[in-house]
């Protein structure tokens, strides 16, 4: 039995405003790839299929393709809710699409009753909110690791008496885990995570919602994202599990990488430095975080930098000296709009406007109130 070990897709999502329907499309073609090239007998998608609960409808017309694709190609394929997608919509006819080898599972109810394929029993628990759960289960607290105790009470019941090698998928974060910048905050009462110990007996467990693959233990581990969702994430190696299982249980685990639509780093100086020197020409077809660090914010930067490095998305300004840009509260009281301007931009930008920015502010502030005046 071979299973692909894949999670959070994210569908719909886009990157500092850059579309990446067409990079999570090329994510489906490798992952078809794999399971022709592997011979890939189940698919295990651990939950944040889409990026919200009402995903874009190219997003869902994607979905579907690599679903229809998947199992053309021979897999099976067993998915869970994760805490970014609606389980209802999700799960929607899912009684039915079961006969057609696609396993949606993200109900609660049915955490103990597994998929069964090949002689491997696999178990969906999607993102469990406590707080839904706390009178059903009939919890002995409103936490992620009393839901997710419960689940897995349920599933080692199940387990115990079919004694078949078993899979868990799960919507979690597990102690020891390593956030990055793009995940949503799931903490209950400040407390989000549940400990490694809970899947004890497991033969595999697919983790899914935190973004950076990681091995919990040998037979416990996260795959990520299949593409960087943050600037945190530029030093990620993105892909998917390939988990070889036996009569006896886990085998061998190997990863399988996926491709990188367009890598991405973070640079950080002065803007003439950054854009003079050739130790930075290995960067112009990167998507790019940049920190200016200059003692005057610089006109124009962005642009400027887009000469070079045409895809820099994010700019931020941090001056040598490690000085904080405080929060500037000018004294606005009886003083004209223009001069309350002007203060402005002389505290944030460390020099006074020029006469071309002081006309296109004068005209800003008569055009609000020509709009309020005839309102």
């Amino acid at each position: 039995m071979r299973v692909l070990h894949t999670s959070d897709w994210h569908l719909g999502r886009s990157f500092h405003r850059e579309s990446l329907l067409a990079a999570q499309a090329a994510f489906v073609d490798h992952l078809v790839e794999t399971v022709r090239a592997e011979r890939v007998d189940v698919v295990a998608v651990a939950g944040d299929v889409y990026d919200r609960a009402l995903p874009p409808v190219d997003a869902v017309a994607l979905c579907n393709e690599a679903l229809l694709r998947l199992v053309d190609a021979g897999a099976r394929v067993v998915l869970i809710s994760g805490n970014h997608d609606s389980a209802r919509r999700l799960g929607f006819g899912a009684g039915l699409i079961d006969a057609g080898g696609v396993h949606l599972r993200t109900d609660p109810a049915d955490v103990g009753r597994p998929v069964e394929i090949g002689g491997v029993a696999f178990y969906g628990i999607p993102y469990l909110e406590p707080e839904l759960l706390r009178g059903p289960w009939e919890l002995p607290e409103r936490s992620h690791t009393a839901a997710l105790r419960h689940a897995m009470g349920l599933i080692s019941a199940d387990r115990e008496r079919r004694g078949l090698p078993s899979v868990v998928l799960a919507h979690a974060f597990v102690t020891g885990g390593r956030a990055s910048d793009s995940e949503r905050d799931i903490s209950v009462g400040g407390v989000a995570h549940v400990p490694l110990s809970v899947f004890d007996g497991v033969d595999y467990v697919a983790l899914g919602h935190l973004h950076g693959r990681q091995q919990m233990s040998e037979n416990v581990r996260y795959s990520g994202s299949p593409l960087a969702y943050s600037f945190s994430e530029a030093d990620h190696v993105k892909g998917s599990w390939l988990v070889e299982l036996g009569e006896d249980g886990l085998r061998g685990v190997e990863f399988v990488p996926a491709p990188v639509p367009r890598p991405l780093a973070r640079l950080r100086g002065r803007i003439d430095d950054l854009l003079a020197s050739p130790r930075y020409d290995r960067y112009t077809d990167h998507w790019l975080q940049v920190t200016l660090t200059d003692p005057v914010r610089p006109r124009g930067a962005m642009e400027r930098l887009r000469e070079r490095f045409p895809h820099t998305l994010a700019l931020a300004f941090e001056p040598e000296g490690g000085q904080a840009v405080r929060a500037f509260r000018p004294a606005a009281a009886g003083r004209p709009e223009i001069e309350v301007a002007l203060d402005f931009v002389r505290e944030v930008r460390g020099e006074p406007a020029d006469d071309e920015e002081r006309r296109l502010l004068q005209r800003a502030i008569e055009e609000c109130r020509l709009k309020e005046a005839t309102a």
